[in-house]
C-alpha cells in the first residue's frame, strides 16, 4: 500500500485532517473512530457508489466496531436539490441523529454538496466526514466546507460553510472511475497550476497523461491540489477575498452548465477546463498576459484529450449575449457587477470587476465561430 499523505486545514476551533492514498475505505473505522461518541455513523450515498462500494465502507467501518445505516439516493446532479435535502433532513432525524454523531457522505460532488448541507442545517450543525470517490471531489468540493444544493435560480444557491471533520480521499476508488469522469476531475486539478502554481501545471505538462496508470504520480496531484486549495481556504473561509481564485474559468462554467441545463452535454469540470480557457484568452484580448499563454492552456487540454472550446460542447448553444446573460446570474456578482478571475500568465491569476462586458462578449461571440 503507498503511504497515506495529510494535508492540515487548520481553522481556529475547525481543524481538520485531509487524509490521501489508498485503502481509506478499508480503514475508515480507525480513521473516523476518534470522531464519536458512539460507535455509529449514518452514511449518505448514491446507486452506483453504493453498488461498487458500499459493502467494503461497512466492512471498513466494522473492522472498528463501528455499525452503519445508510441513505441511498439517485446518482447525477438533479439530486442536488429541495426534494433530496428533505429527504435527507427527515431520514437523519428518524436515525435520531444527534449533534454528538456523524454523517458521512460518501461519493462524488453532489452527495458531498447536500450531505455536508443536511447536516449543516441538521439540529444547527451536525459533524461530518467527506469521504469522496471521485477525482473532481476529492481535489475540490469535498475541502473547504461549501454545501448547498441548486434552486431553479442556479447552481449552489442556496448552501452554508460547515467544514468537515475528516476527509478521507482514498485514490485507489479512482480506479474504477469512466475515463470521461476522471478527465472532468482534472479539469479542477488543472485549474490549480493555472491559478496559482506555474511549476504544478508545468508537471502535470508532464505527468498528466500517465496519472490513471501511476498511483503515486496521482496522489501528487491530488496532493498538490488539496495543498493549494486547503492555503486559501485558511486565509479567506468564507470568500471575501482570495477564495475568489478558486473560481478560475467558473463564472464562464456555470453559465454554460445553465445553457445546457445541468445535463450530461457538459459536465462540471468540462465546463471547468473550457472556462478556463476562455479566461484565458479574455486576459489575452485585454492585454494582461501573452497570446501564448492561452495556446499553452488549451494544447495542454488537447494532449488529455478534454474539451477545450465551445465547439467540443454538443447541441446548440444560447449566442454570446445569450451566455454573458447567464453569466450575470452567477454568485458572484457584486453590487452588479461581475467578478472575474483574471490572468497574468500560468500561476498567476487574480480578481477583478474591471473586465468590460463588451470583450467577453466578443471572447464568447469569437469562441461561437470557432475563430
Amino acid at each position: 500500500m503507498t503511504a497515506i499523505e495529510t494535508v492540515r486545514v487548520d481553522l481556529p476551533g475547525r481543524a481538520y485532517d485531509i487524509r490521501i492514498g489508498t485503502g481509506l475505505v478499508a480503514r475508515a473505522g480507525a480513521e473516523i473512530a476518534p470522531l464519536l461518541r458512539r460507535p455509529r455513523v449514518v452514511v449518505i450515498t448514491e446507486d452506483n457508489v453504493a453498488a461498487a462500494h458500499l459493502e467494503a465502507l461497512r466492512a471498513g467501518l466494522a473492522a472498528a466496531g463501528i455499525t452503519a445505516e445508510a441513505l441511498i439516493l439517485p446518482p447525477g446532479e438533479a439530486t442536488k436539490g429541495w426534494a433530496q435535502l428533505e429527504r435527507c433532513v427527515e431520514w437523519l432525524l428518524a436515525q435520531k441523529v444527534e449533534r454528538g454523531d456523524v454523517v458521512v457522505a460518501f461519493g462524488g460532488g453532489v452527495i458531498g454538496d447536500l450531505a455536508g448541507f443536511a447536516a449543516a442545517v441538521l439540529r444547527r450543525g451536525v459533524r461530518f466526514v467527506q469521504l469522496p470517490t471521485s477525482l473532481l471531489a476529492q481535489v475540490d468540493s469535498s475541502v473547504g466546507g461549501k454545501t448547498g444544493i441548486n434552486t431553479a435560480h442556479g447552481k449552489n444557491l442556496a448552501g452554508a460553510f460547515h467544514q468537515p471533520s475528516l476527509v478521507l480521499a482514498d485514490t485507489g476508488l479512482l480506479a474504477t472511475m469512466p475515463r470521461r469522469d476522471f478527465l472532468s476531475g482534472y479539469g479542477e486539478v488543472v485549474k490549480y497550476g493555472l491559478l496559482g502554481d506555474a511549476d504544478f501545471f508545468a508537471w502535470l505538462e508532464g505527468n498528466g497523461p500517465r496519472l490513471r496508470d501511476d498511483m503515486d504520480a496521482l496522489i501528487h496531484a491530488v496532493k498538490r491540489s488539496v495543498e493549494m486549495k486547503a492555503e486559501i481556504v485558511m486565509r479567506d473561509e468564507t470568500e471575501q477575498g482570495d477564495r475568489a481564485l478558486l473560481n478560475l474559468g467558473h463564472t464562464f462554467c456555470h453559465a454554460l452548465e445553465a445553457a445546457t441545463g445541468y445535463s450530461d452535454r457538459l459536465l462540471h469540470g468540462e465546463g471547468v477546463a473550457i472556462g478556463c480557457a476562455l479566461a484565458f484568452e479574455t486576459s489575452a484580448r485585454l492585454g494582461l498576459c501573452s497570446q501564448e499563454e492561452p495556446s499553452r492552456v488549451r494544447a495542454h487540454l488537447d494532449a488529455m484529450g478534454m474539451k477545450k472550446d465551445l465547439a467540443d460542447i454538443p447541441g446548440d448553444l444560447p449566442d454570446a449575449a445569450g451566455l454573458l446573460a447567464l453569466m450575470a446570474q452567477d454568485k458572484k456578482v457584486v453590487d452588479g457587477r461581475l467578478r472575474f478571475i483574471m490572468v497574468r500568465g500560468i500561476g498567476e491569476a487574480f480578481v477583478t470587476s474591471e473586465v468590460p462586458g463588451a470583450v467577453v462578449e466578443e471572447v464568447l461571440a469569437a469562441a461561437l465561430r470557432g475563430a
